[in-house]
């Protein structure tokens, strides 16, 4: 803090060295404080003096803290002419920062006068204040922590005074102990000490915003001695002395020679150099003794050992722990139990070689370490033993015996002694055999060996395996004891691999014999197929093909085959599949395209993995000549029929027929109210023989067609033909023919008349109309079953000022239309015919009544 301070007042002594010799002496920044809390207002003002040679009426103060521009709060000249301009920052957020006072000069800011700003926190309360007597600097050390940051430059002071009783009343003062920059800790000189008399020590921390004080500590120094650790050393041999027990150590040490004349008493702590075991501690021991045997430690281990002490039966604090001394513990003899097996080759008829394994199993968790193994006769501690058989570090031995010998002895050894003796007795084989013999893979690298156990139970198992043929005979194999005969399998794990054959042997032991050994062969995983069968195109037609392959022969390692897939694809890349099982050498794809190319392969796969065999191209036949005349012809006829059957229906329902040509109205089954609005009822004048009138429908009903015209033609006076009729029941009079001429939708609009068809059996029915003037009976109406189109016959549709009845002859004299006597045609009273019950003709006179 310090540090930068001191670089900002240099900075600003610099920008004042800068300054032109007319601004030297122009403004002056006055601050309301010069530290204040972090946080807290500080206001400053700036003053330019009268004299000041660029001072004008325009003239205007600009602040800057920092790089940043802050707006002033007032500006105004005061009575001696001076400009002052006042600024406050609310919230001084900044432990240290440079305000600046500046006015304007030319085209750039000039500073006048800088004032740095300061702001932080009253100091903490010290806390943890604790002293030490060390008698190495024979001074008082206290050390405190001095709190949270304050910000600004506080100092700490180390008090304290001699007092008597409990430090309530002060004798002597001491003088106080300042701490260098930056440390909280400070020393009291042993001459300003008593040892044996109370202290009154606190710490008091000050700087420019307040000043703390610790609470104050009460101590004797002696009591706070702090002793420095003693030297540990190892115990050398000694006539005198046994050498140190198995698990045993022997170390001795020496005391600071400053506390010689001080009672102490030590601890002793030791921790194994290898693993991660935590430290153990060993209870207090008197300095005095100055060395001492550490017992149950693990045998052949090396250690590290450290010690520490403090005043005895009195105050006073523990040293550090001293420097590890690292021993390592003496052996003992081995304490584990041999696992035998053997196998005897007959070398001649006196002499056998026999290959010996063994396994040791710890009978302790500190069973000693083991530095060789001894194979003879008899004990090695007897007297008058053999010659040794084997004496070797390895798990095996292989040695000739007499065709007579019948056991051998085994022990462990090392620097300590032996392990108790293993006799080894070769058994032979009387026993009855194992029963079914299995294996299952649990994963690739475990084995479960199952059996099912003979009687009686045997007292445990010898299992063996290793690598089966083509292995080298000589391969080392694994083995492992089970001593539990009633157990029916156990799991490998060690020395196993995927796609290794492994040959796995078991043999039962009985108490005096063993049973005869039994052999299996196994993988924990096998291989997949090393190539697929070949695929062959086998038959082909137009819509199928028929394919075939030969299965391969298993391989040993290789997991057999589960089932065939079988891939196809087409020209356009579209895909086909089916699976098939193992057992199946053949199949046929059908539904195929004629003339098209597929791509076909087959996948064998196993357990283990899938193998794609090789692909296969084939191109289907083509159609032949007569069957594509006969799918040709077959498709004619469809599409013949298909043009049947909708003629068909057109025909025989006449709603069909109405697209095809217009739709014309019949007359006998229709109303002419149904065509006209009905104000035409309002002016109807009824006839004399018409007794009834008849309402027509609205015009605004939408279901009504519209009428877009009415021609009433006109006919001369004719005198009545042969073939009329003066009964009124049964025949008609030759009436003056008046004829209606109704014609719908828009008249603008063209009408095309449809052709007559011959062969038709659908009848239009239509009617003429006949009436006469003069007549003393109403007029009548013909009506026709003919089966012409209405208005179709050779005689061209009429114009609207043309009459139906006359038509000019070639002479130019108008003749009329007769009726046809031979047309079916049945006269009915003319008030019957509905399409003119609801006319209202005026302003001819030919109509007459009507």
């Amino acid at each position: 803090m310090a540090g930068l301070g001191a670089w900002n007042l240099a900075r600003a002594a610099l920008i004042v060295l800068l300054l032109p010799r007319s601004m030297e002496q122009c403004g002056h920044i006055s601050l309301s404080a010069p530290i204040v809390r972090l946080g807290d207002p500080i206001t400053a003002s700036c003053t330019i003096s009268q004299n000041c040679s660029r001072l004008d009426s325009e003239s205007h103060i600009v602040w800057k803290l920092e790089a940043e521009l802050q707006p002033g709060e007032r500006q105004q000249y005061l009575p001696n002419g001076t400009l002052q301009s006042t600024i406050t920052l609310p919230h001084l957020n900044r432990s240290r920062a440079l305000l600046s006072c500046c006015l304007h000069w030319g085209n750039s800011l000039q500073i006048l006068d800088q004032a740095e700003l300061q702001a932080g926190y009253p100091p903490a309360t010290p806390h943890n204040l604790s002293c030490l007597m060390n008698l190495t600097t024979n001074s008082l050390t206290c050390q405190w922590e001095p709190g949270p940051n304050t910000h600004l430059s506080t100092n700490f002071t180390l008090k304290s005074f001699k007092s008597r009783g409990n430090c309530q009343s002060r004798e002597d003062s001491i003088p106080d102990c300042v701490p260098e920059d930056g440390q909280s800790h400070c020393s009291i000189p042993r001459k300003h000490l008593q040892l044996y008399q109370n202290m009154g020590i606190w710490v008091q921390a000050k700087n420019a915003l307040g000043t703390s004080v610790s609470p104050k500590l009460c101590l004797v120094p002696m009591d706070v001695v702090k002793l420095e650790p003693p030297t540990l050393w190892a115990l050398g041999p000694s006539p005198e002395v046994a050498p140190p027990q198995p698990g045993c150590l022997r170390l001795r040490w020496e005391t600071w020679k400053p506390s010689l004349h001080i009672d102490q008493k030590c601890e002793l702590r030791h921790q194994p150099l290898l693993g991660e075991a935590s430290w153990d501690l060993v209870g207090a021991l008197p300095s005095r003794t100055l060395q001492y045997e550490l017992c149950g430690l693990l045998p052949s281990t090396a250690y590290a050992l450290q010690m520490r002490c403090t005043r005895w039966r009195l105050p006073g604090h523990w040293s550090n722990w001293s420097p590890s001394l690292e021993l390592t513990t003496t052996q003992r003899a081995p304490t584990v139990r041999m696992d035998t097996w053997w196998r005897q080759r007959q070398l001649d008829p006196r002499t056998v070689n026999v290959q010996l394994f063994w396994q040791p199993v710890p009978l302790e968790e500190d069973s000693g370490q083991i530095q060789g193994y001894l194979v003879s006769l008899r004990p090695s501690d007897q007297a008058g033993a053999d010659p040794m058989l084997c004496n070797t570090t390895e798990l095996n031995c292989t040695f000739q015996l007499p065709s007579e010998a019948r056991e051998v002895i085994l022990e462990a050894y090392n620097t300590a002694g032996t392990s108790h003796p293993t006799p080894v007795v070769f058994l032979e084989s009387g026993g009855p055999p194992l029963g079914r013999l299995h294996t299952v893979a649990r994963d690739p690298h475990s084995l479960w060996v199952g059996w099912e156990p003979p009687s009686p139970q045997p007292r445990g198992y010898v299992i063996e395996w290793g690598l089966g043929p083509p292995s080298p005979s000589g391969s080392p194999k694994m083995w492992r004891m089970e001593h539990n005969g009633s157990i029916a399998g156990t799991l490998l794990q060690e020395n196993i691999r995927p796609f290794q054959l492994y040959e796995i042997t078991v043999t039962p032991l009985y108490q005096d014999t063993k049973g005869p050994s039994q052999h299996i062969y196994a993988y924990s995983q096998e291989m997949a197929p090393s190539h697929g069968p070949e695929l062959h195109l086998r038959h082909i037609g137009k819509t199928w093909a028929q394919l075939e392959w030969a299965p391969e022969a298993p391989e040993l390692g290789r997991s057999p085959l589960t089932h065939y897939t079988i891939f196809w694809t087409n020209a356009q890349d579209r895909s086909f599949s089916t699976v098939l099982n193992a057992s199946s050498h053949s199949f046929v794809l059908r539904g195929l395209e004629p003339s098209s190319l597929y791509h076909v392969h087959l996948m064998a796969a196993s357990q283990a993995w899938a193998t794609n065999s090789t692909s296969l191209t084939l191109m289907t036949l083509a159609l032949e000549e007569s069957e594509l005349h006969i799918l040709l012809g077959l498709f004619g006829l469809l599409v013949l029929l298909i043009c049947l059957c909708g003629a068909a229906q057109l025909c025989c329902r006449p709603s069909r027929k109405n697209p095809l040509w217009p739709s014309v109205p019949d007359p006998a089954h229709s109303s002419l109210g149904s065509w006209v609005p009905t104000i035409t009822t309002e002016a109807l004048t009824p006839h004399p023989y018409v007794q009834d009138t008849f309402q027509l429908p609205s015009l605004r009903d939408s279901s009504m067609p519209p009428i877009t015209k009415i021609t009433v033609l006109e006919e001369e006076e004719k005198k009545p033909g042969p073939w009329e009729s003066n009964d009124s029941s049964g025949t008609c009079g030759l009436p003056s023919l008046v004829q209606a001429y109704v014609l719908q939708g828009d008249p603008r609009v063209p009408r095309i008349q449809p052709q007559p068809q011959s062969g038709t059996s659908d009848q239009v029915l239509y009617v003429q109309v006949l009436g006469s003037p003069t007549g003393p009976r109403p007029g009548h109406y013909l009506r026709c079953d003919s089966t012409q189109p209405l208005l179709g016959g050779l005689t061209p549709s009429p114009k609207s000022y043309e009459n139906l009845w006359f038509q000019t002859s070639p002479l130019g004299t108008p003749e009329p239309l007769v009726p046809n006597p031979e047309d079916d045609c049945i006269f009915e009273p003319l008030l019957d015919f509905p399409l003119l019950q609801g006319l209202r003709v005026s302003g001819v006179e030919g109509l007459g009544g009507f």
